[in-house]
């Protein structure tokens, strides 16, 4: 925010879920104030049940970065969404769009045959990149299977590793605190989340809990806190881990790119004096 303030300039979310209108309090979306204050772009633009990718952002955020640099020599992405981040700073696959049938179809699949199944079709289908993809997440097994039913070819041939070339140049940002301070931060956090109604925001999801959006830290949790088989109380400890697994990740995923200028959160004047030094 003080950021954008500074240069006069709006703030482009690179947060994959607060895309969606109806997760404002499990994904920290910025309040009413905060709108008011500095403009936002890709914040509650999306309905739950819309199909949005990082192929998708990277083309409506390049589109939008047209305009604005008709206007200043800054723009500002900011979030913690790597496959976002890196789509805009670097390109990503030329891989088709899923139509709706075949997205239809898989859907109904997972809920029905399960991932384990998925899986172990992806080994055949594309051993390539079932020997990489996280077998873990729903979202990256489903949508592997579906281009390759879609197109006939695997998802494999479609990944590429060229970088492309942006007309302007990037400035990238990184930050970190102690390692305890943050945890304890995550922690308050979650805490301010479930009383700021969280739970009654998870419970309305409910009916779209299949939906890619919700396979979200802070969501799952919940869900199985409605269906009986955890206590609120463990939901929200696992929450709150799986949080700070989440920030590890994080780390580890940025601190590989050599570009990234790493602060503390509160040296503010650095980080503005930082990215001065390119005016």
């Amino acid at each position: 925010m003080k950021i954008a303030q500074r240069f006069g300039i709006p703030v482009i979310n690179a947060d994959s879920r607060q895309l969606f209108r109806q997760l404002k309090i499990g994904t920290a979306s910025p309040d009413e104030r905060m709108l008011r204050t500095v403009r936002h772009y890709f914040v509650g633009t999306l309905d739950i049940g819309d199909y949005y990718s990082a192929s998708m952002y990277e083309q409506d955020v390049m589109a939008l970065l047209g305009q604005l640099f008709t206007q200043s020599d800054y723009a500002l992405l900011a979030g913690g969404s790597m496959m976002y981040i890196d789509a805009v700073c670097n390109g990503i696959d030329d891989i088709p769009t899923v139509d709706d049938e075949t997205r239809a179809v898989m859907k109904r699949r997972l809920a029905e045959e399960g991932l384990e199944a998925l899986v172990e079709e992806l080994r055949r289908l594309d051993p390539e990149h079932y020997a990489i993809v996280d077998r873990q997440n729903p979202r990256r097994v489903v949508h592997a299977l579906e281009i390759c039913h879609m197109t006939g070819k695997t998802y494999t041939s479609f990944r590429r590793a060229t970088k492309r070339q942006r007309p302007f140049g990037i400035i990238k940002i990184g930050l970190n605190r102690d390692r305890d301070k943050l945890y304890q931060r995550i922690n308050e956090r979650v805490d301010r989340m479930m009383s700021d109604g969280l739970v009654d925001e998870a419970r309305a999801m409910l009916p779209y809990r299949n939906e890619n959006a919700l396979n979200t830290v802070g969501y799952k949790e919940l869900f199985n806190y409605f269906d009986g088989l955890w206590s609120l109380d463990e939901a929200v400890e696992r929450i709150k881990g799986n949080t700070r697994r989440y920030a590890r990740k994080q780390l580890t995923w940025f601190k590989r790119d050599e570009q990234m200028r790493w602060f503390h959160p509160d040296n503010q004047e650095n980080i503005m004096n930082y990215i001065s030094q390119y005016e």
